[in-house]
């Protein structure tokens, strides 16, 4: 029977995000031309959404019924969606999809890298032609501070968003702490 080698069977893309630790400040274009900035103190607490880009289906599902929740997360928190797509691309999906939550654009590969996403490369052109981030879910304090991080490999593999709405809510309410820091 083999036994699995964890420094050698379980290699991340990048290193893991550091949760209780701040995060790296970023900032975004909305499709609306306006900067965002993740990161620093805010006066409440961010949820960023990464996405896969135009290409993918599952995102575009998954962010429909986000779109369709989205006031009950603005009365929690500010809600920031970004993916490496062109401007162009973003403000296609927006335009078709009617998405009300800042929309943003051109997450570069080191920010992909310093959030630990996973990276993929297109299968073909078909798909897209650059370099983009798999699905990543993270919960910022209003001290800039990470409390929560959910990241996949792929578009199959994304957090509930009835059951991420209800703990963040339960989180903020209740003041509790970083959980998973060891």
């Amino acid at each position: 029977m083999r036994t699995l080698d964890l420094t050698k069977d379980f290699q991340l893309s990048s290193p893991k995000p550091n949760v209780g630790a701040p995060i790296t400040p970023m900032q975004f274009t909305t499709v609306d031309g306006g900067p965002i900035t993740i990161g620093g103190p805010k006066d409440r607490w961010t949820l960023l959404v990464v996405y896969r880009g135009k290409h993918c289906p599952r995102c575009k599902r998954y962010l429909n019924k986000f779109n369709a929740m989205l006031s009950d997360w603005t009365a929690l928190m500010n809600v920031v969606v970004v993916s490496a797509d062109s401007l162009e691309k973003a403000q296609l999906d927006k335009a078709e999809f009617g998405w009300e939550f800042d929309l943003c654009y051109g997450l570069t590969e080191p920010q992909m890298r310093s959030l630990g996403l996973y990276v993929s490369d297109p299968l073909s052109e078909a798909e897209t032609t650059t370099r983009f981030a798999e699905p990543g879910t993270f919960a910022i304090r209003p001290d800039g501070k990470l409390m929560l991080v959910d990241i996949s490999n792929g578009p199959a593999s994304r957090p509930d968003l009835d059951e991420l709405l209800d703990g963040m809510r339960f989180n903020i309410e209740n003041n509790r702490p970083v959980r998973g820091t060891a």
